[in-house]
């Protein structure tokens, strides 16, 4: 594990695993923004890390997986409170990005996305808030998952943006993606009859990609036979600009960050690295007339977006703009590629739908990932659809 940047490095403590369930025989890590005794949590902040002190209790997902059979090896790196998409700890360290090592990583999930990427763990642990799961996964050529908002419990972790925060986790395959999923979920391999689900393009998202990306991409989407219909034409987003979701996401993400740490950085003024500290400093002064604003916006975009999509149907999408951005990128094109980034990934955060990152792609040698986002709810549904298009 030594070089690869991927886990903190705590001093190992043996955290006890059932012998036997359907997680027996694989190794996994976890991010750290989670509780696990033994073992203080930094949340990628130095000052956070100096006031944890070792925890005395084990975050109640953390111990499913553990009850479940997995291994526990490593607690890994964070961007720093969770508030990055790009894999990079100022205090802490960069993870390598298993799929291209001259390109980040992407985060806040990094080192679980590393780790997975690196094959050093069968699968890892990670928290989505404005897409720290579902970036990663797309940059490392890993499946990760967002889930249905509030699904799997976020206690004993560190929060961010309390209405926005989910709990997720990445692996290389699709066998031992399901199995953590029948593990958390409860998703089953049964067979049974289900309606033909039909998969949404959203043009303007689409147009997002980089041009050179939208023009290597070669998506088998019309190689699904029976499995899926498929409706090209559908625009989501007719209703609501692309401009207007990415500012109700901001104002909502920045005023609950705030409210969160806020009153934490104005006690103890820890040192932030950049980006995270300019983003902090943004968050201060989103107004309460603004958090409302996006707020009343988001529960309508809910309402629509589960009307149009009913019991059936799915959106199937870029993860990302491009491929992931080479780490001798400057930070205001990070910036821009990071924008245009939350413009594709804001969608299933202000639904609260759950969402599924495939690496089907690849562009200049490098993955990048095609997503589904399901029904608020449809979890299961969505996971057995994944896994139809994964075996195409």
């Amino acid at each position: 594990m030594e070089g690869m940047g991927a886990f903190m490095p705590y001093p190992r403590v043996q955290v006890e695993h059932a012998k036997d369930g359907v997680l027996s025989g694989l190794k996994f890590a976890v991010k750290d923004l989670f509780d696990v005794s033994g073992y203080p949590t930094s949340s990628g902040q130095p000052t956070v890390l100096a006031m944890s002190g070792v925890k005395a209790a084990t975050a109640p997902i953390v111990q499913t997986l553990l009850d479940s059979g997995a291994q526990f090896v490593g607690k890994t790196v964070t961007d720093e409170l969770a508030f990055s998409l790009n894999g990079q700890n100022a205090h802490f360290g960069s993870p390598v990005n298993g799929a291209c090592a001259d390109r980040i990583c992407g985060g806040s999930s990094s080192g679980s996305a590393s780790a997975v990427s690196l094959n050093l763990v069968d699968f890892a642990l990670g928290t989505d808030t404005g897409g720290s799961i579902r970036a990663p996964a797309s940059h490392c050529g890993l499946i990760g998952i967002r889930p249905t908002h509030g699904l799997v419990s976020l206690d004993g972790a560190t929060e961010l943006a309390p209405s926005l925060d989910t709990c997720g986790w990445f692996a290389r395959d699709f066998s031992v993606f399901n199995r953590v999923a029948r593990a958390v979920l409860g998703v089953g391999d049964e067979e049974q009859e289900e309606p033909t689900p039909k998969l949404y393009l959203i043009d303007s998202i689409w147009k997002l990609l980089a041009s050179d990306a939208f023009e290597a991409l070669k998506i088998p989407l019309g190689e699904f036979g029976e499995k899926v219909q498929i409706l090209r034409s559908f625009d989501i987003v007719s209703h609501y600009s692309l401009d207007d979701l990415y500012w109700s996401f901001r104002y909502i993400h920045g005023y609950e960050a705030w409210r969160v740490h806020g009153a934490f950085i104005e006690k103890h003024n820890p040192v932030l690295g950049p980006g995270v500290k300019d983003r902090f400093e943004w968050s201060r002064q989103v107004t309460q007339d603004q958090f409302k604003w996006a707020t009343q916006l988001r529960a309508e975009f809910q309402r629509f977006l589960s009307d149009i999509l009913g019991e059936t149907g799915y959106l199937i999408i870029p993860t990302m703009p491009d491929v992931a951005p080479l780490k001798s990128c400057k930070e205001a094109d990070l910036d821009v590629y990071r924008n245009n980034a939350i413009r594709m990934l804001c969608i299933a955060g202000l639904a609260g739908f759950p969402q599924v990152s495939l690496p089907l792609a690849k562009n200049l040698g490098a993955p990048l990932g095609i997503s589904l986002i399901g029904p608020k709810g449809k979890y299961v549904e969505l996971i057995r659809l994944c896994s139809c298009l994964t075996s195409s």
